[in-house]
């Protein structure tokens, strides 16, 4: 059995909302992430040759600079998530557990 301020926090639309939008922007960000990183991975598994692909008159291949983007798409989509977290997600947040204290 639940106490009253968790079934009134349940019942909340402001929370159904939060859980909604948090839960559609965290699937959004986990499969562009996955997309990313399993099309590094597939690709380097099937297909060695594009990544062996010499960059200009170095020794530098184009692998290299793929991982280092999918580095730092991670490192990109973290901070993003954050930030909306941070912004958007804390606002709803804030808004609830003013409603449900009263």
């Amino acid at each position: 059995m639940l106490d009253p301020t968790t079934a009134k926090l349940l019942a909340d639309p402001k929370y159904q909302e939060l859980v909604a939008v948090r839960n559609s922007y965290s699937w959004i960000c986990t499969i562009l992430m996955l997309i990313v990183y399993f099309g590094f991975i597939l690709t380097l598994a099937f297909d060695k040759a594009i990544f062996a692909q010499k960059i200009g008159d170095g020794v530098m291949s184009l692998g290299v600079p793929v991982g280092l983007g999918v580095i730092l798409f991670t490192i990109a989509i973290t901070g993003i998530y954050v930030r909306k977290a941070n912004t958007d997600f804390d606002a709803l947040k804030d808004a609830l557990v003013k409603d449900v204290q009263k």
